[in-house]
């Protein structure tokens, strides 16, 4: 079965850094674009950011100039650097690998991020 393993979440200070890591399985690295969502309490699920198989990478508006989201195809990873963190940057950050034609759409556990003011 395939999975997607996340790490890299934690608490930290209003501005601080933290880095998210998702590592797949190196089949479905090549063929699907990697994103980071994140989920609030009572907020509805977000895109954070994704890095397709392309090479390109989009934003979501919140994070746009703070986050960067980067691929390694080496280690089948998928890295989102966090700076300037925000407390509402707060939520459980969900890694998924998608295929454009949506024959593969995998979702990982989740990881917290919690960042205190």
């Amino acid at each position: 079965q395939v999975q997607l393993v996340e790490s890299g979440g934690g608490l930290v200070q209003a501005g601080g850094s933290l880095r998210l890591s998702c590592t797949a399985s190196r089949s479905v690295f090549r063929v699907t674009d990697m994103g980071w969502y994140r989920q609030a309490p009572g907020k509805e699920r977000e895109l954070v950011a994704v890095a397709t198989q392309a090479g390109v990478s989009n934003y979501g508006e919140s994070v746009q100039g703070r986050f960067t989201i980067s691929r390694d195809l080496d280690n089948s990873t998928t890295y989102l650097q966090m700076n300037s963190l925000k407390a509402e940057d707060t939520g459980v950050y969900l890694c998924n690998a998608r295929r454009a034609d949506g024959r593969i759409n995998i979702w990982g556990q989740g990881t917290q991020v919690t960042v205190s003011s």
